[in-house]
């Protein structure tokens, strides 16, 4: 994630006041707070052994070892060669005007609507890594399910998802920030929370940071660190027009609302939502909606819960769910900031990265992924279920 930016005036912590969520479980009960110090933070064990009873919740086990692992291993491994890697819909779909190649999705113009297709890219560093079989599927499938069940706290622009991969949104105008939520003082790269703590730093775009923290631990209130993508990160939002005041204000409330959600939802099913980042646009309306992607594994960081407690008082890193231990890989590695050439990811380590991705959308939405055929090649597939799409839209 890029570093932060100061703000017209920069807050400790946002607290805009919305309606309150919608939830069985008040946020004041999921966590519980050690009272002798302030450096360790306990997941409250009446809470997730009451979700133990009512559930079966995802440990180290079922992630390194199980059935469903073997099952899928199978479809990933016969895959490797076969990912999705680059679309030329521009080329195969008739009407589509532009192309936008990001880092993961590549973005088509088709003039009152986008087309968003998400391919298996994998990035990091601002680099792509590798190519992750089945993960464009997973981020698509994970947003959507995302997008649908947030819908009470913002609308967002997705008007049919007509393939696997692909989501088709309304056009509108995108903030050039992303808005970043922490709820753990962790991470690697080297503008992370952890990182830049551990330098010294103890204001972090406006939130004052304590003494005292150690890797991993829990903040005492999740915090918002909004980003720019251009190269000088360091702008200020309002003051250089990036947004008005009245835009960042709602985007900011909303995008620390669906963060409190997130976490509920994902404690609920044995996961911790660490930290993530949301964009937002601006519909021809003027209303400001949800965009890009949601609470997925690319954009987000996710723990195993049960263990997270015994582990931290170890001082152990935590059981992730997400693609750290492949940026660590890469930074045991090599370079991967200034390396020109980077080394090839290994084949186990992209197999263990598909089927966490597929591990953590069957853990969140509880329901079965279901694997495409691979005798269709993807790229025919998606330009048919495109065109067919967009030729319904243009009636």
């Amino acid at each position: 994630m890029a570093r932060c930016m100061p703000t017209l005036n920069p807050p400790k912590t946002l607290k805009t006041k919305l309606p309150p969520i919608t939830n069985p479980i008040p946020s004041t009960q999921l966590f519980k707070t050690l009272p002798k110090s302030e450096k360790l933070t306990r997941i409250s064990a009446t809470i997730m052994s009451s979700h133990r009873k009512q559930q079966q919740l995802p440990s180290l086990d079922a992630l390194i070892s199980s059935d469903r692992r073997e099952e899928v291993m199978g479809a990933i491994k016969s895959s490797l060669s076969n990912c999705l890697s680059e679309t030329d819909l521009h080329l195969t779909v008739p009407g589509l005007k532009s192309k936008v190649r990001g880092k993961v999705r590549d973005i088509y113009d088709d003039g009152d609507y986008l087309v968003l297709v998400t391919t298996d890219r994998q990035s990091a560093f601002d680099r792509i890594l590798a190519s992750i079989p089945f993960k464009g599927q997973v981020l698509n499938e994970t947003s959507l399910w995302w997008f649908d069940k947030t819908q009470h706290i913002t609308r967002n622009a997705v008007v049919s998802s007509p393939d696997r991969n692909v989501t088709i949104a309304k056009k509108c105008s995108v903030f050039p920030v992303e808005f970043v939520v922490r709820g753990y003082v962790t991470g690697s790269t080297d503008t992370s929370l952890w990182t830049v703590y551990n330098k010294g730093v103890r204001n972090y775009c406006g939130n004052v940071l304590p003494d005292g923290l150690v890797k991993s631990q829990k903040l005492h209130a999740n915090i918002l660190t909004p980003t720019t993508k251009a190269a000088d990160h360091d702008v200020p939002i309002v003051k250089r027009g990036l947004m008005s005041k009245d835009d960042f204000d709602e985007a900011s409330a909303k995008a620390l609302r669906l963060f409190e959600y997130g976490q509920q939802v994902a404690l609920e099913h044995g996961l911790i939502l660490v930290d993530t980042k949301y964009e937002f646009g601006k519909g021809s309306d003027g209303e400001v909606l949800l965009v890009d992607e949601v609470h997925t594994p690319d954009s987000s960081r996710y723990w195993i819960a049960h263990s997270y407690e015994e582990r931290l008082e170890n001082g152990l890193e935590p059981e992730n769910v997400d693609k750290e231990f492949l940026r660590l890989w890469f930074k045991n590695h090599c370079n991967p900031y200034e390396d020109e050439v980077l080394p090839d990811a290994p084949e186990e380590l992209v197999s263990e990265l598909a089927w966490r991705y597929i591990f953590l959308f069957e853990t969140i939405t509880k329901s079965k992924f279901e694997m495409p055929l691979t005798r269709d090649p993807i790229h025919d597939r998606i330009s048919r279920n495109v065109s067919l799409a967009l030729s319904s839209l243009r009636q």
